[in-house]
């Protein structure tokens, strides 16, 4: 089977095409910083071909959900070289996924600041996980051009910290409704300077950002995730199969190693002038880095992706939570355990490192 064949992404070998796809947990302590839990959650899932991380705050002002993850002090980035060591000692690779939430957070896990965001408008039809529960979202602040070529560069010195760190990539999330994903729709975007207004000013952020990825560390080192159709966090774009194609185009002009692209998901059903082309097929054939396709695969249906030709790698998300060894378990077809909803996002051991292996 192909998901089990070695392959390269650049020039890093991987032992099989089975991604564990980046997934939020909350379970470092406040300052962001990731313990021995942490370490063994990551190792325990290190026989996948590629580990990409939790969402990784790249600046204090990046913070959008509490108990989550930093890249921007020494004491974070000391934190993650155990991660990684550990990983490493296992033969695995690990990649840090790079977040700013934007407008997804709240003051109350912000000292009291508003969050930033392209445009002043609200997250709308959901609530925010906070620290003090659920509460509606607020009305961002608008980013100054200044605070915008302040964060391009927190992203790029979050990209070296992560390399200092030991990973051995970075992945800039640009998916799911945070910042970059904002500043690409219309529903969060109403700027009419050069970051929005059109198309290309509206996709001028991500690929700034990405200049600067690869700048900070490489072409080698760096990919992008991104959702088209998903509307997850209120994105909704006038056209989103032109504005990603314009999109995909210009980062097809850049050296870099993957995308990463995501596939809508039927909890979040699209608007009626989204089309229903199916985002791999539609996208990934444009895409010239390496692709990894993304969300809702099993074992059958990844191995169709595969044959297709058009990916070159899969990322699985929930399966991977309640089964570290996937990759084990794919080979033998072994039985799957279920992931506790309940534990996904927060807690201790319970449903992070107390998944049985399989031991047939």
């Amino acid at each position: 089977m192909k998901l089990f064949e070695k392959t390269y992404l650049g020039n890093v070998s991987l032992k099989n095409r089975m991604v564990m796809a980046a997934m939020t947990r909350g379970r470092t302590d406040i300052n962001g910083l990731v313990g021995n839990m942490t370490v063994e959650y990551y190792t325990q899932r290190a026989s996948a071909g590629m580990l990409l991380t939790e969402s990784i705050r790249i600046s204090e002002e990046a913070t959008g959900s509490p108990l989550t993850p930093g890249i921007f002090t020494n004491q974070q980035m000391d934190a993650w070289k155990k991660v990684t060591a550990s990983v490493h000692d296992k033969g695995g690779v690990i990649v840090a996924q790079l977040w700013h939430t934007g407008r997804m957070g709240h003051s109350v896990d912000r000292n009291g600041r508003l969050p930033f965001a392209p445009s002043p408008l609200p997250v709308r039809g959901m609530q925010h996980f906070t620290s003090q529960g659920k509460k509606d979202y607020e009305i961002p602040q608008e980013m100054t051009i200044q605070e915008i070529k302040r964060t391009i560069k927190d992203y790029g010195q979050a990209a070296k910290n992560a390399i200092a760190a030991g990973f051995d990539g970075v992945q800039l999330h640009a998916a799911n409704g945070y910042l970059p994903n904002q500043f690409l729709a219309e529903s969060a975007n109403q700027r009419k300077d050069d970051y929005g207004g059109s198309i290309p000013k509206n996709a001028r952020f991500v690929l700034e950002v990405m200049q600067e990825l690869i700048r900070a560390v490489g072409s080698e080192k760096v990919g992008i995730k991104l959702s088209p159709f998903h509307t997850y966090g209120d994105m909704i774009l006038d056209d989103p199969a032109a504005t990603y194609t314009y999109l995909i185009e210009e980062l097809n002009k850049l050296d870099f190693a993957h995308v990463e692209l995501m596939r809508r998901s039927s909890n979040f059903p699209s608007p009626e002038h989204y089309t229903a082309e199916n985002e791999i097929e539609f996208f990934g054939r444009m895409i010239r880095q390496t692709l990894i396709a993304n969300s809702g695969y099993d074992k059958a249906s990844a191995e169709a992706e595969l044959e297709k030709g058009i990916a070159n790698l899969i990322s699985f998300g929930t399966l991977y939570i309640a089964n570290p060894d996937l990759p084990e378990r794919f080979e033998k077809n072994a039985g799957l355990s279920k992931p506790d909803r309940a534990t996904m996002f927060g807690g201790g051991k319970q449903g992070y490192t107390d998944y049985p292996l399989w031991n047939g």
